[in-house]
């Protein structure tokens, strides 16, 4: 299963055909493992969902672990997954590509300095994909303190120099 650009936004589509008294047959769809909890539960679409979405998006592509992953098993999900690595054990959960190489105490104190930033920024980024896809849509972060906390990630990459 691959997330699908159309998964974001179904809540506007759907609510303003609502508004509109339109009739369809087009009923509320999503891809398994995006789409939020409540919705198969028969709740109404919300902008929650969206959010839901888009944390487990960002929860994806920093793991390189998808949501409908045969190690997602018996209660175990990609939320909890990352969730439970958390603050400590990120380097376990994720992608290869994000792990920074090197032996403790490798190389010079701004270069430490620079990694430092790259592992926190990391744990931010995860922290956030964790807050935006709790099971409670209220209990998901907002998406203007998702948006805001992004920018201050990339400031302090781009701070550091890092591209």
């Amino acid at each position: 299963m691959t997330a699908h650009v159309g998964d974001f936004g179904l809540t506007r589509f759907i609510l303003e055909a609502i508004r509109s008294n339109q009739s369809s047959s087009i009923g509320l769809k999503g891809t398994v493992g995006y789409a939020p909890p409540e919705y198969g539960m028969g709740s109404r679409v919300s902008t929650y969902g969206d959010v839901y979405s888009y944390g487990i998006l960002l929860l994806e592509t920093f793991t390189g672990k998808r949501p409908t992953s045969d190690i997602f098993a018996e209660g175990l999900d990609l939320h909890n997954f990352v969730k439970n690595a958390l603050p400590e054990q990120i380097s376990d959960v994720l992608d290869p590509l994000f792990v920074t190489g090197g032996e403790e105490g490798e190389g010079t104190a701004e270069e430490k300095l620079k990694q430092d930033q790259v592992q926190e920024s990391l744990a931010t980024i995860l922290k956030i994909g964790v807050a935006c896809s709790v099971e409670s849509p209220r209990e998901r972060m907002d998406i203007t303190d998702v948006v805001n906390n992004l920018q201050k990630v990339k400031s302090t990459l781009l701070r550091c120099g890092i591209n």
